[in-house]
């Protein structure tokens, strides 16, 4: 099972991903057998010809990816698949043609590529519309019984619903007293007490019993969980199984005692040197070949509003210091005169040139200097301002922990959620920052800048 630190890939995504790669090298072992239907099989199919349908299965995956193919709301919409298979294929052609004119011996060849597209294009959308047909990423086979109405707990169900792609069907809630059977708190209702708890498993045929209950003090039937347990049972407390599903921690009714038994949170110094040279070599490499374009950039914004061409803002970073973080100006001057603010969609305040360097985050580039100094990394929580930081930590539980690795140039939650602009979007963002800082590894800081590279590519989030 594929997992981004705790954070589980659903199995059916690793099924779209596997049988795709296995369509695209079908079709192009059927475009060879009808480009040389004569010829015989070794001649054509050595490892050289190998590993330039490797080469071309890489390419079309990762374009498939960069089109949000394993998006489950793309995967079930007819009416924007095709768009989106045709998007990949046009955008793996060009990668690929640019790829054949610096390196010509990578070609398959003029007339294989000319059926490939096609052939690849058919199979891919034959796939696609059978998943789509048989309902084949809707069915639910693990059966799931929340014990307790907690609101962590019905949090979770709602999640579970709005992504079938889990493989989970929950049969239903426990009521804690007993007292409120039959009631809707979403759709399935409550079945029955916790006390009845081995009864209904056995009913209902249960595989994964999730704990969320209001009150566990002397309302957790130990000894029915036990024999579930070794009956082989799943057991799984709500907050696991939320960060597993979602790689979030959900901040509903946790205690701080959970995060210092969970598993996780480690910080060896061997990782954090790691990861530090790291961030010195690619902010350092990054620096150089953007060089020629940072001129045009500072030109752009001197023309259209003059000086300052540099953004610079007092930051709270590593262990609550601060620094001044450094960004291309992409707002108006005096943007703040009426007091500091949330950013949000259509600001009125960013200029025509703030628009394009936003969009391609060409007003990021800047702070690889505070990375190449240690003042940031290039992932990790971002940044705050100390006039936001000290009314969150007032207002929202846990949020001063995210200071405790450097601040990053790209994030988890940067990758899996918009700008903030309330509380609530800030209080998810945290909950999305205490999973990095849970499972800190390079394994997760790769993952995350490779779909950070998708989210600039797509011009996402920028506000």
């Amino acid at each position: 099972m594929l997992k981004i630190g705790s954070h589980q890939v659903p199995t059916r995504t690793l099924l779209l991903v596997g049988v795709d790669t296995a369509a695209i090298i079908s079709a192009l072992l059927l475009t060879f057998a009808l480009r040389f239907p004569l010829a015989a099989k070794h001649e054509y199919l050595d490892s050289l010809v190998w590993a330039k349908i490797g080469l071309v299965t890489l390419v079309c995956w990762l374009a498939l990816y960069f089109s949000d193919l394993y998006d489950f709301r793309t995967v079930r919409r007819r009416s924007t698949l095709l768009v989106h298979v045709m998007q990949a294929l046009g955008a793996g052609c060009v990668i690929l043609s640019l790829t054949y004119f610096m390196v010509p011996g990578a070609s398959l060849g003029r007339g294989v590529a000319l059926i490939a597209v096609p052939v690849i294009f058919a199979m891919l959308m034959a796939w696609r519309l059978s998943v789509n047909m048989s309902n084949l990423l809707a069915s639910g086979n693990e059966r799931v019984l929340v014990m307790g109405t907690g609101e962590a707990g019905v949090t979770l169900v709602r999640h579970i619903l709005q992504h079938p792609e889990y493989n989970m069907k929950v049969v239903g809630f426990l009521d804690e007293k007993g007292q409120d059977i039959g009631k809707s708190l979403v759709n399935p209702k409550i079945i029955g007490a916790t006390a009845e708890i081995e009864h209904i498993v056995a009913a209902e045929n249960v595989d994964h019993v999730v704990l969320s209950l209001k009150e566990r003090r002397g309302g957790t039937p130990i000894k029915q969980l036990l024999n579930l347990k070794f009956a082989g049972v799943r057991i799984e407390d709500v907050h696991s199984c939320f960060e597993r599903l979602t790689g979030r921690i959900s901040l509903e009714h946790i205690s701080p005692s959970w995060f210092i038994l969970a598993n996780g949170f480690k910080k060896s110094p061997i990782l954090l040197a790691a990861k530090r040279s790291i961030d010195i070599m690619v902010s350092a490499l990054i620096l150089l070949l953007a060089l020629p374009i940072l001129p045009l950039v500072a030109i752009a914004i001197l023309i259209e509003s003059g000086r300052p061409i540099f953004f610079r803002q007092t930051r709270v970073g590593y262990k609550g210091k601060t620094f001044e973080l450094l960004k291309f100006r992409s707002m108006v001057q005096d943007a703040e005169k009426h007091g500091p603010q949330f950013a949000k969609q259509g600001d009125a305040r960013v200029t025509r040139v703030g628009r394009f360097i936003r969009k391609t985050r060409l007003d990021e580039i800047p702070q690889l200097f505070n990375v190449f100094r240690g003042e940031m990394s290039l992932v990790g929580p971002r940044p705050e301002r100390p006039f936001f930081v000290q009314q969150l930590e007032e207002r929202i539980p846990f949020y001063s922990l995210r200071h405790s690795v450097r601040p990053g140039l790209t994030g988890w939650a940067q990758v899996r959620f918009r700008y903030t602009s309330n509380l609530d979007d800030t209080k998810e963002k945290l909950e999305l920052d205490l999973f990095y800082l849970k499972n800190l590894s390079l394994t997760v800081d790769l993952a995350i800048l490779f779909e950070t590279a998708k989210v600039v590519l797509l011009g996402r989030g920028a506000q």
